[in-house]
């Protein structure tokens, strides 16, 4: 019964792949017929369950709820989705995002949970490195709004260079990955090298500083609550 629940899961969650819009694309028929045979088999899975648990202790595990909110939801959504596509009224199918819930809420996923359960408590901590990190990306932002604004540049395919403020932010927050180094600095440095400047300031602070700092800060908490969770399971085995 694990490996089916996780065979289950697994269809359930590979379906995003096979919808519309999708990668692999299937007729719509085929795709909901595998999502309602594993919201049967998650349905099933939980009235096994209920059959082997006391009431009183099965409708106070917040997970059942979760799990049977998400089948209601997804149930839901594609009954609605599949009355509109018979009308011709295009849709999306927002269930999607409730997918995960069912790997996570299962019996069986208890080590997913306890990742989980570290994952949430980390983000508290690290708020404040994301604040200023944010805060620096903004700024930055700010001062290349400034800078290259007025100059009336272009990019290599004809658009405006850094004159909007929002696009600015996208195009910095991409840059702290690399994934547009060195194109998004190119106009500016064909305008004057000296701009070069800028963005090797803006890469060593926010790259090489923030981006480890952020990176230690997530990786020394998660330890932290990762080890305390141990401990508990350990001494509820004991």
């Amino acid at each position: 019964m694990r490996t089916a629940t996780y065979f289950f899961i697994f269809l359930n969650l590979s379906l995003a792949m096979f919808e519309e819009p999708a990668v692999y694309p299937l007729p719509f028929l085929v795709t909901s017929v595998l999502e309602v045979l594993c919201l049967l088999v998650f349905l099933g899975r939980l009235a096994h369950f209920a059959t082997v648990t006391l009431h009183s202790v099965f409708w106070k595990d917040t997970k059942n709820i979760c799990i049977m909110v998400a089948i209601l939801l997804s149930l839901t959504d594609l009954a609605i989705y599949g009355v509109l596509r018979v009308y011709g009224v295009r849709s999306i199918r927002w269930s999607r995002i409730v997918r995960p819930i069912f790997l996570i809420n299962f019996a069986e996923s208890r080590q997913i949970r306890r990742a989980f359960r570290s994952i949430r408590n980390t983000l508290p901590e690290i708020t404040y490195v994301f604040l200023l990190f944010m805060f620096s990306l903004l700024m930055f932002s700010l001062m290349a709004l400034k800078l290259f604004g007025e100059r009336n540049l272009k990019t290599a395919e004809g658009l405006p260079y850094f004159r909007n403020y929002l696009e600015i932010v996208f195009d910095l927050y991409v840059l702290v990955t690399t994934a547009n180094s060195p194109d998004v600095m190119m106009p500016a440095f064909d305008f004057s090298s000296w701009y070069a400047l800028f963005f090797i300031a803006f890469v060593i602070i926010n790259t090489y500083i923030f981006m480890s700092l952020f990176l230690a800060v997530v990786y020394n908490n998660y330890k932290k609550h990762l080890k305390v969770m141990l401990g508990r399971g350990r001494m509820a085995c004991c």
